[in-house]
């Protein structure tokens, strides 16, 4: 059994049924009988043409399921619509899927879940997973974004800037089981770029290519996480990186400037530095002020802080962090809503020299990590400087 043939064909199978009538939520569910069924019968019965089965028996699922509901009162019509065997148009339809995906009626969270489930192929628990939520919470998260979208057409899909939020999002998911995140995303964003001509789209790709570059330096042999500032830059993919600033510095000559294209610009300053020592911190600061003015995000002014940690020091960077701190809803004394937060007031606090504090960070940081390469990570970080400390 092929199970990467059969995620490879569910999101044309899926556009298929929806161009013939089926609602997205009906249509979904009868792609994922199919594949039951494929999975069931292949093995021993084989098709010659698996995209044509697969088509056939997720309509007639979806038009029994339409029978035995009671509300659908034009099953008999339907039912003259069934394709017929045979070969099925060779067309990605992804991309149109990420599109109705993201309808803006969705929150963005809810977005990436449905495309992660629907497109992305993966399981409800390993989305749960990605997130850190129950399984049953996501299953609801899911069920509530499919019947959001149940009425809405291809055409009237969600907006460019809604699908390029999505797939930056699922791009930053990276791995999960079997399907990787990053190297679709990055597919899916090159054919919106040769489809639309818009910088930010442009911007993103530019910025997808040149983190996906540094990702063969990212772990050690043993799996655990390599900071930036420590990664073998010799193992950076150069390739990635020249396709990434040639698309950004096309993108930038438009002069119509926004956060994707402002995000490529620090990562591209970021690859163009030969060491961590020689990476142009000044010029990497003026590049979050802008994202920040596009923005107004606190994870940018968080990011922000540690930049000008670098270029004036950490003294100067805690007092950015105290900034971003007194214009935050959240007390100090309850901590902070902004996701790593902790981490790189620990990073800064340690390069202060304040190794007590550093510890006490790291260690708290580690408890809310969003992931447990990252968690180990921290913790280790925590380790080391009590050791330190106790020498």
């Amino acid at each position: 059994m092929d199970e990467a043939l059969l995620r490879s064909l569910t999101p044309s199978v899926l556009a298929i049924l929806v161009r013939r009538g089926a609602d997205f939520a009906a249509g979904e569910d009868a792609v994922q009988d199919a594949l039951v069924e494929a999975v069931r019968v292949w093995p021993a019965d084989p098709p010659r043409d698996p995209k044509g089965w697969l088509v056939t028996v997720a309509w007639r699922r979806f038009l029994d399921a339409t029978r035995a509901d009671a509300a659908r009162r034009r099953r008999e019509d339907l039912v003259d619509e069934e394709p017929t065997p045979g070969p099925a148009p060779a067309v990605d339809d992804t991309l149109q899927l990420y599109f109705l995906c993201a309808h803006p009626s969705l929150t963005p969270s809810s977005a990436v879940a449905l495309t992660l489930r629907a497109v992305g192929g993966l399981t409800t628990r390993q989305i749960a997973q990605a997130y850190l939520v129950p399984e049953a919470t996501m299953a609801q998260r899911i069920s509530r974004a499919k019947r959001t979208v149940s009425g809405v057409q291809f055409d009237q899909p969600g907006d460019v800037a809604t699908v390029l939020r999505v797939l930056y999002l699922v791009f930053n998911e990276g791995y999960s089981g079997d399907v990787d995140l990053a190297v679709e995303a990055i597919r899916l964003t090159r054919q919106l770029a040769a489809a639309i001509d818009h910088p930010e789209v442009a911007g993103l790709l530019a910025l997808m290519l040149l983190h996906h570059a540094r990702r063969a330096a990212r772990t050690a042999p043993d799996g655990s996480l390599v900071p930036l500032a420590e990664q073998d830059r010799g193992r950076w993919d150069t390739e990635s990186i020249a396709e990434g600033v040639e698309i950004l510095q096309a993108a930038l000559a438009r002069d119509r400037l926004g956060e994707f294209q402002a995000q490529a610009a620090i990562a591209a300053l970021h690859a163009d530095a030969p060491t961590a020592e020689e990476t142009d911190w000044v010029q990497i600061v003026e590049w979050y002020d802008e994202l920040a003015r596009l923005t107004d995000s606190p994870v940018v002014r968080l990011n922000r802080a540690v930049a000008v940690g670098e270029a004036d020091g950490p003294r100067a960077g805690l007092a950015a962090l105290a900034a971003l701190d007194d214009s935050s809803p959240s007390s100090p004394g309850r901590g902070s809503p902004i996701p790593r937060h902790a981490a790189v007031a620990a990073y800064l606090h340690e390069r202060d020299g304040d190794l007590a504090t550093a510890a006490r960070l790291y260690a708290e940081a580690a408890e809310k990590a969003p992931n447990l390469a990252e968690r180990d990570h921290l913790t280790r970080q925590a380790a080391r400087l009590n050791a330190r400390r106790s020498r």
